[in-house]
């Protein structure tokens, strides 16, 4: 397959100044069951996926000790150790899955302790090159959390520090306390809530990981139309979107299909026009 249509074409971004990887990642959610939880229907079919995403240029896979729960971690070694060289995972520590659907704040030191261990373990790694805290506990305050997790950085268990469903306050807080090297917040072409995290991330120079990038993108007339000019489908043209829109964006699309897979890396080699881009821009306006 030619460079045009693997994730080098999205060219590279930088996480924490010392890794380097392709501007178009894969997340690790949707090779679990229903509901996130559980196994998958075909674990062949998933570890497939997993597998075509690196065959494709993917070096930065985003998953979670709570997907399944354990779930992903478990495919993505299964499917892909012994890692290529290039390879970055990054997870994620802080919610509980008492049950299909359910998500449940857990930011308690302890907690995070033992879960970025069993982490460890199940991804097959001496140290996690990005780990982030998942999402804030109400009960436990953030300071705290985010210095378990610079306890287990000095410990050589991980390698840098992001969070994920925070506020612009948040993120600021925590970077008085450790240097924040990316943001995992929802983010996709109907959901603009977190535009300003964006531009926060732009002049910090913090990686923004978007969570759900191309949900519900066939509703959206520009986008439609886009997609029918460069006849691609609607999910590839909001991806090249995500990427146009910010050079510290790396969309991490996820797929249980190698299928998808293909279909999602190839989004890196679409150019939309700057009409294009900004009919779906001002969508939020």
């Amino acid at each position: 397959m030619s460079d045009k249509l693997t994730a080098a074409a999205a060219g590279t971004i930088s996480i924490g100044g010392d890794l380097t990887v392709n501007r178009m990642g894969f997340g690790a959610m949707r090779v679990t069951g229903d509901g996130i939880w559980g196994p998958p229907k075909d674990p062949q079919r998933a570890k497939e996926a997993l597998r075509t995403a690196v065959e494709l240029g993917v070096n930065f896979i985003d998953t979670a000790d709570s997907y399944g729960p354990d779930v992903s971690e478990e495919l993505i070694a299964e499917a892909l150790y012994p890692y290529p060289d290039d390879l970055v995972i990054a997870t994620k520590g802080g919610l509980l899955r008492p049950g299909p659907g359910r998500w449940d704040p857990d930011g308690r030191p302890e907690h995070l302790r033992k879960v970025c261990e069993g982490s460890l373990r199940r991804l097959k790694l001496d140290q996690i090159p990005l780990y982030q805290f998942h999402r804030p506990d109400p009960k436990v305050p953030l300071a705290e959390s985010i210095g378990a997790l610079v306890e287990l950085r000095a410990e050589g268990k991980i390698r840098h520090i992001g969070i994920s469903n925070v506020s612009e306050a948040q993120v600021l807080q925590a970077q008085e306390l450790t240097p924040i090297v990316s943001v995992q917040n929802r983010y996709n072409l109907h959901d603009r809530s977190s535009e300003a995290m964006v531009d926060l991330c732009d002049q910090e120079g913090i990686v923004f990981l978007p969570w759900a990038p191309i949900q519900d993108s066939d509703k959206l007339v520009p986008v439609r139309t886009a997609a029918e000019r460069h006849d691609v489908s609607t999910r590839q043209i909001a991806l090249a979107w995500l990427l146009n829109r910010s050079a510290q964006i790396l969309p991490i699309p996820g797929s249980g299909s190698a299928e998808h897979v293909a279909q999602n890396v190839a989004a890196a080699s679409l150019q939309l026009t700057n009409d294009e881009a900004n009919a779906i821009l001002n969508l939020a306006a």
